[in-house]
């Protein structure tokens, strides 16, 4: 047995290896050191409870799903940000079947739970991330926005979107691209 993992980056990706092969219910201590041919022990070294491996484990998936483009140009606007989200929720979904549904009511009445703070955390980077692109979008009408419908309430509305699309399964963001185009340009 190896007794030395050599990061915990490996473990995390022995973990999501898990989660395509068994599922997300599979992680655990003992499972990641079997899979990483290593004791628990060397686990712990990096992760204080199975609580702790799987919020990293999620993190991590979350992270993978939402990698960075290496396009800058899908930051430069909203409708090619808006195809890149649905386009990222669509591959990750084939990479991971049911991690967004198993996450979602894994969290149902669990409000304070690390991985609900992971998913929140997740989210509101998203729609940070949208609402900055919205206002540095220079193919926006100058008039679009004002004091009522605000870049805010707009990156709220297309994560709404995008929320309910991942939980209808559909990928097709051309509903939501047509009606960004005749609301803001």
């Amino acid at each position: 047995m190896n007794t030395i993992v050599t990061s915990k980056e490996a473990i995390l990706n022995i973990s999501r290896e898990i989660i395509l092969t068994k599922g997300i219910s599979a992680i655990s201590i003992r499972a990641v050191a079997n899979a990483c041919n290593v004791s628990i022990g060397s686990i712990y070294n990096y992760f204080d409870s199975k609580s702790e491996l799987l919020s990293a484990t999620i993190e991590s998936v979350w992270c993978e799903i939402f990698h960075s483009s290496r396009d800058s140009m899908v930051f430069q606007d909203i409708l090619s940000c808006i195809q890149w989200l649905y386009n990222c929720v669509e591959c990750g979904h084939k990479q991971y079947p049911i991690f967004f549904e198993f996450h979602s009511l894994g969290l149902i009445g669990n409000e304070d739970s690390e991985k609900t703070q992971l998913m929140h955390q997740t989210w509101q980077h998203i729609l940070e991330s949208l609402c900055a692109i919205l206002r540095c979008d220079p193919n926006i009408r100058s008039d679009a926005f004002n004091e009522e419908f605000t870049p805010e309430k707009f990156s709220r509305l297309l994560f709404s979107l995008l929320l309910s699309a991942i939980l209808r399964q559909d990928y097709d963001p051309s509903m939501v691209l047509e009606m960004t185009r005749r609301t803001l340009y």
